[in-house]
């Protein structure tokens, strides 16, 4: 029986482990190879578009493939992607180098929503190192799992330690489906009006430019609800980009 059991957890644990694996992988097609020979010889248009269409086609980027879209953004002045791209590789990369550039940028093009704490880099962290966290949680389920069988045969369970694991497996539930930092967006044309409610004919409340950084808070049909100067607002979906 011990055995039976002691298979069907390997089996568990295997999955899962499979399972949670980093889907994030560099590139190594001779796109790549293209993209970068073109982005060498000052040809940024062009290697972008090569960069872009590995991006969405591929699922797959490297850290210098992005900061070299961040780069070519900025120097067509298209702020909102150049803090996309540098979002993006902060998310799978996060250092305070990045967060500085990010402050840098904002303050001279007067964009708002870059403020950045040490609360909001613990954060960064916290997402980066999620599904080795998870595994962590899940090898100890499946160890304390494991030891308790063999134990039961020699010495009961106790209530005390059933409910402190239910609370337990409880808490990894909680950790794979609800644990949230909350999104963010940026705005991606000129003059998006901001507004009370979600609706045309609602309070306009402000003005907001190209890549200013916004907190969403939730959606409805066909507008994003905001926090906007530390009220709630609404602009629509297809003027804001969501960061990852």
């Amino acid at each position: 029986m011990q055995n039976s059991c002691l298979k069907y957890l390997t089996i568990f644990f295997v999955f899962f482990n499979s399972f949670l694996q980093p889907v994030y992988c560099q590139p190594t097609t001779a796109r790549v190879v293209v993209a970068d020979s073109l982005f060498n010889q000052k040809q940024y248009l062009e290697a972008f578009a090569k960069y872009e269409q590995i991006l969405v086609e591929d699922q797959q980027y490297s850290p210098t493939m992005l900061l070299k879209m961040a780069f070519i953004k900025e120097g067509l002045r298209d702020y909102t992607g150049a803090m996309y791209y540098l979002h993006l590789y902060y998310a799978k990369t996060p250092n305070r180098t990045v967060l500085r550039k990010m402050e840098d940028l904002a303050q001279a093009h007067r964009l708002t929503g870059y403020e950045y704490s040490d609360l909001q880099f613990f954060k960064t962290q916290f997402r980066k190192y999620y599904q080795n966290i998870l595994e962590g949680l899940l090898l100890v389920a499946v160890v304390v799992i494991t030891f308790t069988l063999f134990r039961h045969t020699t010495k009961p369970i106790t209530n005390s330690f059933k409910i402190g694991f239910t609370l337990y497996l409880a808490f990894i539930f909680y950790y794979i489906n609800y644990l949230d930092f909350g999104r963010e967006g940026i705005i991606r044309y000129k003059q998006i009006p901001v507004m009370s409610a979600p609706s045309a004919g609602a309070t306009w409340l402000a003005t907001a430019n190209p890549g200013q950084k916004l907190q969403l808070i939730g959606e409805e049909d066909i507008w994003y609800e905001v926090r906007w100067q530390k009220q709630r607002a609404f602009i629509r979906k297809q003027n804001i980009l969501v960061l990852p």
